[in-house]
């Protein structure tokens, strides 16, 4: 098969979040499988440019209809770890991708628009006819209804379209105005119910909605989170949307790269490890140790690493740092806050905590040091208050660090509780906890707490378990391109 993903991101190179890792990881499986696969995104002035080879121009005066005239692109080629990519680069007078910035511009509703529409335009125009356009997240809803509304009609016929939805929380919402500039240029038609208008704001079009609508498929990033989408709020409005559409609609697990994740042949862990040699862990985490300056101890060590915003259980995480200490064991944080009043309170707590040998908080980002905790650390936390798949559990188990999680989203589906599963014993990898709350965090602290002073033996047999989960993108890869088959024969 030929298969494009257009995107807003793609690791290594434009990364926010995890839609990068997974559309760079997705890609790479497919084409290990032997599809021909290929990557559209934004020419962003922000882009790490050093990790891009043989980055040159491919096509030359692509002129975007755009807002009753058009623009003029550049598209750019190169390889971004092996994989072929092609950067859209747009000479407008609205700047669209050179802010400095990836997101969070008044008209990033417009910007993302605008690079759906050029996408579609570089395939009508260069003559590309890929058998599956795999589309990310609301940056790119519009892509599947100006393929079935506009170039349907000038010949991209054959193609398919699967749309994931990373996270349902941003929809991309714009106005009448958008359906202008794109070509879109029937009001009445797409300010319907069972089009694109949003369900919450009458007056809004809702680019996620028309994502699900016009697609052939639409998933998520879990099959719990899409349960969690249909029938929660974490819907965020669109649970009848995906329930009308329910035929074409599924939760994929997302996977992460185990070339990247492994603590055998991480360079950034000091003294490698895998299951044969495990007792070696215990050596990273006394250099964890010393990096923050803990005393060594006979206890467990907690560590956190990941954005302290809401949606992470910012409270929860507060909480497990004192319960730990308090129950005889240590812990380690690094993250950053987008929000203000997260941050201030987050440093003041820093400042509290400076002279306990017990816990330190490193309030940045420093991929070192997210290894470095992944590999020395005993246990790692993942509160969160909604989690459509997550990556640090599954990394986590990768470097023999034990998950304790929430059971939300892809969480619960690849944490089985040590004590509480219905799995079997030899599946079971970690320790879950149900409600938002701190008994709940507390009753499973205390249970690993307790397994780790109890039953050492019990313990490393858990952790060998964990590492011997299978989370790599194989079984995602491979459920990817069973819907690609589908929809190609519908």
């Amino acid at each position: 098969m030929y298969i494009i993903h257009i995107a807003s991101e793609c690791a290594p190179i434009a990364k926010v979040g995890g839609l990068a890792d997974v559309v760079f990881g997705l890609a790479n499986e497919s084409e290990t499988r032997g599809h021909m696969v290929e990557i559209i995104l934004p020419k962003y002035d922000n882009m790490w440019y050093d990790q891009i080879w043989g980055l040159h121009e491919i096509y030359h005066d692509l002129w975007v209809p755009w807002g009753g005239g058009a623009v003029p692109c550049t598209v750019w080629f190169g390889f971004v770890h092996g994989r072929k990519c092609f950067f859209i680069d747009a000479h407008s007078s609205e700047n669209f991708f050179n802010r400095g910035a990836f997101y969070g511009f008044w008209d990033d509703n417009h910007r993302f628009a605008f690079f759906s529409k050029a996408a579609l335009e570089f395939l009508y125009k260069s003559g590309r006819r890929p058998d599956v356009l795999h589309c990310h997240d609301w940056q790119t809803g519009l892509v599947p209804v100006m393929l079935y509304e506009i170039y349907q009609q000038r010949g991209l016929t054959e193609q398919r379209v699967c749309f994931t939805v990373h996270n349902f929380r941003h929809q991309g919402l714009a106005g009448e105005d958008l359906l202008w500039k794109t070509g879109l240029d029937y009001p009445d038609r797409y300010f319907q119910e069972e089009r694109l208008q949003d369900p919450r704001h009458s007056g809004a079009l809702n680019m996620i909605k028309g994502g699900i609508v016009y697609s052939n498929f639409v998933s998520t990033v879990s099959p719990k989170h899409a349960w969690e989408a249909r029938f929660t709020d974490q819907g965020f409005g669109l649970g009848h949307t995906l329930h009308v559409h329910q035929d074409k609609f599924g939760g994929i697990l997302n996977g992460i790269d185990y070339d990247h994740w492994n603590p055998a042949t991480d360079p950034m862990v000091p003294v490698p490890f895998d299951p044969d040699t495990l007792d070696r862990k215990a050596e990273n985490k006394q250099i964890l140790r010393h990096r923050f300056f803990l005393r060594d101890h006979e206890g467990p060590l907690f560590g956190f690493v990941g954005r302290l915003d809401t949606q992470k259980g910012v409270h929860l995480v507060r909480h497990a740092l004192f319960h730990a200490i308090a129950h005889g064991a240590q812990f380690v944080l690094l993250g950053t806050s987008p929000e203000r009043g997260t941050a201030e309170y987050f440093w003041h707590l820093k400042g509290f905590m400076n002279d306990n040998q017990d816990s330190h908080l490193e309030l940045g980002y420093s991929e070192q040091l997210a290894h470095l905790i992944y590999a020395g650390a005993d246990i790692v936390v993942v509160p969160s208050m909604y989690e459509p798949c997550g990556l640090a559990q599954m990394i986590a188990m990768r470097y023999g660090s034990v998950p304790l999680v929430r059971s939300v989203g892809g969480l619960v589906d690849t944490v089985f509780d040590w004590d509480h599963s219905d799995r079997p014993i030899e599946e079971r990898n970690g320790f879950v906890f149900d409600h938002a709350d701190y008994p709940g965090l507390e009753s499973a602290m205390d249970r690993v707490i307790g397994l780790w002073h109890g039953r050492p033996d019990l313990f490393r047999q858990l952790q060998l378990q964990a590492m011997a989960s299978d989370n790599s993108w194989a079984q995602a890869g491979a459920h990817y391109l069973n819907v690609y088959e589908a929809i190609r024969h519908r």
